[in-house]
C-alpha cells in the first residue's frame, strides 16, 4: 500500500510540472471566424490578457468559410500538445451535427473542451428609417402575405437562419430568408434592401451607433442589462418561446493531456474576470462566461438536444 501511495503522488508531481513548465512556446488559436467579426475581436481581447498571464504569445489565426469544415479540419491536423487550439461557436459544435447530412468532425472523438468565453443573445433588428416601428408591425405584414418579408442571413443554416425559421415555425407566417456576405448581412438591412436581420449586438453595433439601424426585440427570455429599453420578442407582440443565442468557446485536438486543459481553462477563467475586459464585452452585448471543460461538454450535449428536436420540428436539412 505505501507503494502505491507513493506511486500516485509522484505522478501527481508529474503532472503538476507538466502543467507548470507550459506552455513554452507561443500557443495558436485557429479560427473559425473572419478577421474582424464579434468571435475574432473578443478572442484577441482575450488572447492579449492570457499571453499576459502564460508569458508567451496565443496568436489568431482565422480560418474561415465552409461553415466551420477548414478551421474543424485543422485542428484535427494538429498535435494534441495544448499548443493549437479551436475558436468556435455551438454552431459548429451543437448544430451543425444535426443539420448537415454529413460533418468531417466528431465533437465527442475530435475534440477536447477547455472552455466557453461568451454567452450572447440575439436581437431583431431593422433599418432606422423601415415602416415597421415595431416588431408587432413587422409580424402582421409577414401573417398578410407569405413571403412578402425578408432577412438577411451569412449563409444557409446559420443560426440566423435558424433563428429565423423558428420565428416562422412559432408564428405560423413565411418570411424569406436571403443569404449575404459578411458585413453585407447588416448593411443590406441598413440600406432598405432587406427587412430585417437578428444577429448578436456586436454584429451591428456600428451601425446602431451610426443610427442606421434600430433594435425591435432580444430573441432571450429576459431583457439584457446593457439594452434595458428593448423588449424581449414576447413583450413586443411576438411569439412566446423564441431563444436565440450564441455562445463561443475554445475546444483542443483529442487526447491532450488533461492538466495542460486545466491550466488553460483556468488562465482563461482568471483573465474573463478582469473588469475591463468584462465591461469591453458587456458593451458588445456579450456576457464573458468561462466554464470548466466538463461543463461545456455538457452544454453542447444540451444544446445539441434542443437544437436537434428544433430541426425535426422545423424541417430543415442542409446537404
Amino acid at each position: 500500500m505505501p507503494r502505491i501511495r507513493c506511486h500516485r503522488n509522484a505522478r501527481a508531481s508529474l503532472t503538476d510540472a507538466h502543467a507548470q513548465a507550459f506552455p513554452s512556446k507561443p500557443i495558436r488559436v485557429i479560427s473559425a471566424f473572419a478577421a474582424g467579426m464579434g468571435p475574432d475581436v473578443a478572442m484577441r481581447s482575450l488572447a492579449d490578457k492570457m499571453s499576459r498571464q502564460l508569458g508567451q504569445p496565443v496568436g489568431i489565426e482565422p480560418r474561415p468559410g465552409g461553415n466551420g469544415f477548414i478551421a474543424t479540419n485543422a485542428l484535427k491536423q494538429s498535435p494534441a500538445d495544448g499548443y493549437t487550439l479551436l475558436l468556435v461557436s455551438n454552431a459548429h459544435l451543437s448544430l451543425n451535427p444535426h443539420l448537415f447530412r454529413e460533418v468531417p468532425y466528431n465533437v465527442e472523438t475530435d475534440f477536447d473542451p477547455v472552455s466557453t468565453i461568451y454567452h450572447a443573445p440575439f436581437f431583431i433588428a431593422t433599418s432606422a428609417t423601415s415602416p415597421y416601428q415595431n416588431l408587432a408591425q413587422l409580424l402582421a405584414a409577414a401573417k398578410s402575405e407569405p413571403n412578402r418579408v425578408t432577412y438577411s442571413i451569412p449563409y444557409i443554416g446559420s443560426p440566423p437562419h435558424l433563428g429565423g425559421a423558428f420565428f416562422e415555425h412559432l408564428t405560423g407566417t413565411k418570411i424569406l430568408a436571403i443569404p449575404y456576405k459578411d458585413v453585407q448581412v447588416t448593411s443590406s438591412v441598413a440600406a432598405g434592401e432587406i427587412d430585417f436581420t437578428m444577429a448578436t449586438l456586436g454584429s451591428f453595433n456600428a451601425l446602431l451607433k451610426g443610427g442606421r439601424l434600430k433594435l425591435l426585440a432580444i430573441a432571450q427570455p429576459a431583457r439584457l442589462k446593457s439594452e434595458p429599453n428593448v423588449p424581449t420578442v414576447e413583450e413586443a407582440g411576438g411569439p412566446k418561446g423564441l431563444t436565440v443565442e450564441s455562445w463561443v468557446g475554445l475546444v483542443a485536438p483529442r487526447g491532450t493531456p488533461p492538466d495542460i486543459v486545466r491550466r488553460l481553462q483556468e488562465e482563461m477563467s482568471r483573465a474573463l474576470v478582469a473588469p475591463d475586459l468584462v465591461e469591453r464585452y458587456h458593451d458588445a452585448g456579450l456576457v464573458a462566461k468561462s466554464a470548466t471543460p466538463a461543463e461545456m461538454a455538457s452544454l453542447i450535449r444540451t444544446d445539441g438536444k434542443f437544437y436537434s428536436k428544433l430541426i425535426k420540428q422545423i424541417g430543415m436539412t442542409v446537404e
